[in-house]
């Protein structure tokens, strides 16, 4: 754990915006009980406003509203609002509370890291929080999450919103589904610690990668429950995968060897299925890499036959030095 949570739990319970957001230090963190009631139904009000913009497809307003480095660059955002409109059209948002970030000074922080509410002996408690944000600039941030269940599934859309003077302005968008074919995070952790209870391992760590993923609405965002999933984790977690920038090596028949780099769990339409990144020289003879394909697949599921009982296929992207990569994808039935 960081630095600063070592320094809580040595004081068993503290304010966490005091210790990590005193006047000598550049983050601060107010929870939606901190923060006065204008702070908090401003942020609220704004988040429901550019909701129901995006879900109308409105990208010109949501792009005049932005902050200026978002509003020059704002394909990615456009693209996202137009991907994720038919889901969101239509549907009832509710604001979950909110939280105030305050980061200072007169550069970007590399790594801003803020502590929200109240820790204890053990960490995070119930509705404590941790943002973590890389190249952050000073300012004032909120950030508001939005339940919005749908007739087809459940989504969270989350903003981060920048105080532009009186105003509230989008500085990031985040739709996420909260759940996969009908499955939330507690189906996943389920499956996982049954997979865990059979002794397969491999398994119980994908399983435990998408509960975990569906149980966060941002992707810097921890909370007591995020965290003790990922320590129940790393009990299964295999030494024989890639992580963490490393990679492992695979053989197949023929005594070749392959270098993975990523293994993860994807959803493809409505099929669960697991992804396989792994280096090659040069992907330009896409028939020859398309065979170089199925030998890892064949090769992965050899030396993992469990991976047949969780996934519905498997898809394996070859990649080159210059990050051009070319994939594949076999239904599980049809891998032999």
């Amino acid at each position: 754990m960081k630095a600063c949570v070592f320094a809580i739990r040595a004081l068993l319970v503290v304010l966490v915006m005091f210790v990590c957001g005193g006047s000598g230090l550049a983050q601060a963190c107010f929870t939606a009980d901190d923060m006065d009631a204008t702070t908090r139904s401003g942020l609220i009000a704004a988040a429901n406003r550019y909701f129901d913009m995006v879900a109308r497809g409105d990208t010109a307003s949501i792009k005049q509203n932005s902050i200026p480095t978002v509003a020059n660059d704002f394909a990615g955002i456009e693209g996202t609002i137009k991907e994720n409109q038919a889901n969101l059209s239509g549907a009832h948002a509710t604001a979950k509370p909110p939280f105030l970030l305050k980061a200072e000074g007169t550069a970007p922080l590399p790594k801003a890291e803020f502590l929200c509410g109240v820790f204890d002996a053990q960490g995070q408690t119930k509705n404590s929080a941790e943002f973590v944000i890389p190249n952050m600039p000073p300012g004032t941030y909120g950030v508001v999450t939005l339940d919005v269940p749908s007739q087809t599934s459940a989504y969270t859309v989350s903003f981060v919103l920048q105080q532009q003077g009186a105003d509230w302005k989008v500085a990031g968008y985040f739709p996420r589904a909260a759940a996969i074919n009908g499955h939330d995070s507690n189906w996943f952790i389920t499956q996982a610690r049954t997979y865990k209870s059979k002794g397969q391992t491999h398994n119980a760590w994908l399983y435990y990668v998408q509960g975990r993923e569906l149980a966060m609405p941002v992707p810097f965002m921890y909370t007591q429950v995020t965290d003790k999933l990922y320590e129940e984790a790393q009990a299964v977690k295999p030494s024989d995968f890639p992580h963490d920038g490393n990679t492992t090596d695979l053989t197949a028949v023929g005594s070749k060897t392959y270098k993975l780099t990523a293994i993860f769990p994807l959803t493809v339409g409505q099929d669960f299925d697991l992804v396989v990144r792994y280096q090659t020289a040069d992907v330009s003879n896409t028939g020859a890499t398309f065979q170089e394909n199925m030998n890892v697949m064949r090769a992965l599921l050899t030396k993992f036959p469990e991976l047949r009982d969780a996934f519905a296929g498997v898809v394996v992207r070859a990649v080159e030095p210059s990050g051009k990569d070319y994939g594949s994808m076999m239904p599980m039935k049809d891998i032999k």
